[in-house]
């Protein structure tokens, strides 16, 4: 998969969504910048954290945007890989596979 090319169309179609629904689009914005600022854990572990949630709910989008944020947090792919290891312990093959689509997202991304 060529990850920036998939998140730069994501990010068209949400552009597209906002236009038809503003307050949700602004609403959803609001949320993530919440969620995702710097507190008792920091940014990085935070998308980490939601790097999981990406290959555990299988959500292509989900892993390529939060591996976007982590690597400008300063994840390393050494992170990323505990990371993988952690969601391949709770989530078996399929968070195997979706792992190695994480870590090509970072390779990517990181580029």
């Amino acid at each position: 998969m060529d990850w920036k090319a998939e998140l730069a169309h994501t990010t068209e179609l949400t552009k597209s969504f906002r236009a038809l629904h503003p307050d949700a689009g602004a609403a959803f914005t609001q949320m993530h910048k919440a969620a995702l600022s710097d507190g008792a854990l920091s940014t990085k572990h935070k998308e980490l954290q939601a790097v999981v949630v990406g290959i555990m709910t299988h959500c292509a989008d989900c892993i390529g945007f939060h591996m976007r944020g982590a690597i400008k947090a300063g994840a390393s792919r050494e992170e990323v890989a505990e990371t993988i290891g952690l969601c391949v312990m709770m989530g078996g093959g399929p968070a195997y596979m979706y792992g190695m689509k994480a870590l090509e997202a970072f390779d990517q991304l990181s580029a």
